[in-house]
């Protein structure tokens, strides 16, 4: 794990390898003073003169200078170094997740990613800045400080030793108990998320169906739940205090009575009144360093569980790679599905698709018609490789997907879902997700062909109209025709509707559909709908039913001989006409 989290300190391992350096300085100066004190109060004792008292004096203002620059030196260093590592660390990890298949996506959530990203990130850069910092000083303390109390005051440092593994228990006891509260915690953290972020996009079904106080009690439900999992860690932690407390109370009470008592008894010859003092000052310089290792002990503690959590999304390696040597051309838009099955994920009982058997030559506009969970948009979303078929082999270009390189493949490939998102910023940059480079020529046509020039227009600002993020300032049939006007841009050799004309009305689909034709008609067209009269003068069309081709003809041949689309094709007639009349 350690060695995972070390690759994102990168740039920043000057500023991580000056600060220990920095506070070693610091610590042997602040190790230096009591000593020099020692002597002072040893010399005024013995009726030294005043320019003694001035040298000595001098001699500790430097010293205390010395220690003031090493310390915020070292500050600055390190928030430097932490603070770096906190971004390289943020920026690891959207890479990697850019990287990841709709399958990894799956196994994650995205609640989840978004904790990892920013609490998770922020608990390690708080670690290790006192890693770096504190980590090092309370270590290096305790020796000097050790070693100091030794020269001056002999066998009477041994109470330090003695409290040592005392207080190593009380840590490991309180670590033990604490860690599972924590990790239940972050978890928990993951489902809170969760709930927040999909009330954020239902805002409007809460409201439609006045669920607030529901959701209100869901969120006060998890967040208790946290609460409860903190506290419980808290409270444990918080012994760690009153035992260090404790610990330096016993110990400066055993220095002061003993060693009074063996400077009365030898008339200082063993000790004297300034080595008494410095003892005093090395055993709250051991006990506070001790009670620093403690509370980087317990900050460890906490973010160990979200180093783990970091480190299993760097860890993770994508399901789907690109082959040693991949293609880099698509030669055509043509599509083969050769005995293909597929399911979500290896522990689903049942497949997605089975037993597919289909060929698509290019150019061609294809319909698929088929009810909810009939596998239609698994279909086509093994043809761009967003997921890998489990059985059989998918071709494009007469290619199996697998041998392209994954970049060059979805660039050859434009899929308009039915809730396609448009981002933050102006119509324009929005378009211009289809091809960076295009023109106002080239966006103003694409738009007409997808029916959204006429809006757009109308809009004060035209094609500089800010959208707001997810395209929640325009209406459902709108942001489609936009995410059309997109995909033609690309130019691609295969372009997928996925039921992506289902908010416009059926003249507007159908002048859709009539300038995707003139267009583009050497693209592989193929159209995911609900309704017939969006499929219907397809060169061909394919009815599937639970994950599986039932029939593949015209519109006239299925009429013909397919039950399913005779039963859908009759419902909408019927439905159409007893609309008509009725009007």
């Amino acid at each position: 794990m350690i060695k995972t989290l070390a690759k994102s300190i990168r740039e920043f391992k000057k500023p991580s390898i000056l600060t220990p350096i920095l506070i070693i300085g610091e610590v042997i100066i602040e190790c230096l003073l009591p000593f020099i004190i020692a002597n002072l109060i040893n010399e005024i004792k013995a009726g030294c003169e005043l320019s003694t008292i001035l040298v000595n004096g001098g001699i500790m203002a430097l010293f205390a200078v010395l220690s003031l620059t090493f310390g915020a030196a070292a500050a600055v260093t390190a928030s430097r170094a932490s603070a770096g590592f906190a971004r390289n660390l943020r920026h690891d990890l959207f890479y990697k997740i850019q990287t990841y298949s709709f399958d990894n996506i799956d196994k994650f959530s995205s609640s989840s990613l978004v904790t990892r990203l920013t609490t998770d990130v922020s608990n390690v850069q708080m670690a290790y800045m006192m890693i770096i910092r504190i980590a090092v000083r309370s270590p290096f303390m305790f020796v000097f400080a050790a070693i100091m109390a030794y020269i001056m005051g002999g066998a009477l440092s041994a109470i330090f030793i003695v409290t040592v593994p005392i207080l190593a228990f009380a840590l490991f006891f309180i670590a033990r108990k604490a860690m599972p509260a924590f990790r239940r915690a972050f978890r928990k953290y993951d489902k809170m998320n969760e709930s927040i972020e999909e009330n954020v996009m239902a805002m409007r079904a809460v409201k439609g169906f006045v669920r607030e106080e529901y959701e209100k009690d869901k969120f006060r439900a998890a967040s208790g739940e946290i609460r409860a999992d903190f506290t419980k860690a808290d409270r444990i932690v918080a012994f760690n205090n009153p035992v260090m407390q404790l610990c330096l109370n016993l110990v400066m009470l055993f220095v002061l009575f003993v060693g009074s008592e063996m400077i009365i008894s030898t008339s200082g010859a063993d000790i004297d009144v300034g080595q008494l003092s410095a003892m005093l000052t090395y055993g709250m310089q051991i006990l506070m360093s001790l009670m620093m290792l403690s509370m980087i002990y317990v900050m460890i503690t906490m973010s160990a569980e979200s180093a783990r959590r970091i480190v299993e999304v760097l860890n993770e390696e994508p399901t789907l790679k690109n082959p040693d040597a991949p293609l880099t051309a698509l030669k055509d838009g043509s599509i083969d599905f050769d005995g293909v099955s597929f399911k979500y994920s290896a522990k689903a009982e049942k497949n997605a698709l089975a037993d597919i058997e289909l060929h698509i030559a290019s150019g061609e506009t294809v319909g698929i018609l088929g009810g909810t969970g009939s596998g239609k948009s698994s279909l086509v979303q093994l043809i761009s490789r967003l997921y890998d078929a489990t059985e059989g082999t998918v071709r494009v270009g007469g290619e199996d997907v697998r041998a392209y390189d994954m970049q060059v493949l979805r660039d050859s490939v434009a899929v308009v879902l039915q809730k396609n998102l448009l981002f933050a910023g102006t119509i324009k940059e929005n378009l211009r997700w289809g091809n960076k480079e295009a023109t106002d020529e080239q966006i103003i046509e694409a738009c007409r062909l997808a029916q959204a020039d006429g809006f757009v227009q109308s809009f004060p600002d035209g094609y500089d109209t800010h959208i707001e993020q997810g395209g929640t300032n325009v209406s459902g049939g709108q942001r489609q025709r936009l995410c059309i006007a997109r995909a033609l841009l690309k130019k691609p050799k295969i372009l997928i509707l996925d039921d992506s004309t289902s908010a416009v009305d059926t003249k507007t689909d159908a002048l859709i559909r009539r300038a995707l034709k003139e267009y583009i008609p050497e693209t592989t067209k193929i159209i995911i709908a609900q309704r017939v009269s969006s499929v219907q003068d397809a060169d061909k069309i394919i009815v599937m039913d639970g994950g599986r081709i039932t029939a593949v003809g015209t519109h006239e041949e299925l009429l013909a001989c397919s039950p399913i689309y005779q039963e859908v094709y009759t419902q909408q007639t019927k439905g159409g006409t007893q609309n008509e009349e009725n009007n």
